[in-house]
């Protein structure tokens, strides 16, 4: 799951308990932006394989619960945001959380149903819509053609692919998309880490109930435990502070480009980690997905944004 670039808004009375910046600055500055993002992207699509192998111990949302766990008390401890907030911004925390929950879910069905580079390149459908519903340019139509052609492909070529997984891979590229637009609101309504900190701590109670129902005790195992932590590190801490650092220094367009690479990354992931085998043509529809997300944020002006600025990327957020 990519993280919103939560950073301009309503001041804390509370700081971190130490300075993400300085940090960001000395132990990421020596890196270029581009192989931030980059390693960011890896780093998710790694731990979204390495999850995959623990869905037969704790089962997906299992997975899940674990992971929206762990984060959360990593962030809140780094961030230990206020509870004092006015009714509408905690109604926005609260959805916030609640989609937040729900794609990783859904998500994370899709995996144990279909192959990893397809779930997520069906899944990218969601950002990409709300890139494409958002510009007033004729050519996002060829984009969004594109696109729709690289999923039927996905789908119906080669054998095909599981409804079930390609259900929720829907759904959760369309939480995806409210999630992109919460994530805006609520960069607008809080400072720093501390939305998205109480944001991942609702959305770990939100997704508490199914992860229990699911595993049980075995949520408890001390090897689970373990595995659900990496997962956690690898999918959201390490991703979010790559790409916040990176935000902060290069054009949301450029960010969105390399964020675009983002199903290619899934579909060797899940190759090299899991063995999940696509075929040609399926290689083709995941490429056309990638080329209409670089074609739609590719061509769109930054409008002015400077690096550091708040202005937000189309794919600034993810679920997988």
């Amino acid at each position: 799951m990519h993280v919103a670039q939560i950073g301009s808004g309503a001041s804390s009375s509370r700081r971190p308990l130490f300075s993400v910046e300085n940090l960001s600055a000395r132990a990421l500055g020596v890196l270029p932006p581009p192989m931030l993002v980059l390693v960011g992207v890896i780093s998710l699509q790694v731990g979204a394989a390495f999850a995959k192998q623990l869905f037969t111990l704790a089962g997906a949302s299992g997975v899940v619960a674990l992971r929206l766990s762990f984060a959360a008390v990593i962030l809140l401890a780094v961030w230990r945001p206020s509870l004092r907030m006015s009714r509408k911004t905690l109604a926005v925390v609260a959805g916030y959380g609640a989609v937040l929950a729900g794609m990783n879910v859904c998500i994370y069905q899709a995996f144990e149903r279909i192959p990893l580079g397809a779930a997520v390149t069906i899944e990218f459908l969601g950002p990409l819509a709300v890139a494409v519903i958002g510009s007033r340019r004729t050519l996002d139509v060829l984009w969004a053609v594109l696109a729709g052609t690289g999923v039927v492909l996905l789908a119906r070529v080669e054998g095909g692919l599981d409804w079930g997984g390609v259900a929720f891979a829907l759904m959760a590229g369309a939480l995806w998309a409210g999630y992109i637009l919460l994530g805006a609101k609520l960069g607008s309504r809080t400072n720093g880490g501390s939305g998205l900190a109480l944001g991942m701590a609702f959305g770990a109670l939100v997704a508490a109930p199914f992860g229990i129902a699911e595993a049980g005790t075995a949520l408890l195992h001390p090897a689970v435990l373990i595995a659900g932590l990496v997962v956690a590190l690898m999918s959201s801490v390490v991703p979010y502070s790559l790409e916040l650092e990176a935000l902060r220094r290069m054009p949301p367009r450029v960010f969105g480009v390399l964020m675009s690479l983002e199903p290619a990354v899934a579909a060797l992931a899940g190759l090299l980690v899991l063995g999940e085998m696509l075929g040609a043509w399926q290689w083709v529809a995941v490429g056309c997905v990638v080329v209409a997300s670089v074609g739609s944020v590719g061509m769109t002006k930054d409008s002015g944004a400077k690096p550091g600025e708040s202005n937000q990327s189309p794919k600034d957020t993810g679920a997988n």
